[in-house]
């Protein structure tokens, strides 16, 4: 992974597609991105007809913008541009019918 950190270690970039990538299940990938101690970074594609293996339980707030695909939760569909914000204590288990990347941001419990 090329990686840069400034003088101050304030700011780190990355390109998303040198991160490496990680299978959570067949036709889900998952991309750690940089973390702080306040929140952390990934990037998700789904193969089409692919589901987060469980159920997601927040503890902390997570948030993700659906980059391209189509993300169903429950009975709702989330296109491209779409932003969806979980609460703590809230939980989910997404789903794509034609695939997805969504781009998120979770926040630890405090």
């Amino acid at each position: 992974m090329s990686e840069h950190t400034d003088m101050n270690a304030l700011m780190t970039v990355v390109h998303v597609d040198e991160v490496a990538p990680h299978e959570v299940v067949p036709g889900i990938v998952r991309r750690r991105l940089p973390a702080t101690d306040h929140a952390r970074g990934w990037l998700i594609d789904f193969a089409a007809g692919t589901e987060w293996p469980e159920v997601d339980v927040h503890t902390g707030e997570e948030w993700y913008y659906v980059l391209s695909g189509e993300v169903i939760e429950g009975e709702e569909r989330y296109g491209p541009g779409t932003y969806v914000v979980f609460a703590a204590g809230s939980r989910h288990r997404p789903r794509t019918e034609t695939g997805a990347r969504m781009l998120g941001i979770s926040l630890p419990a405090g």
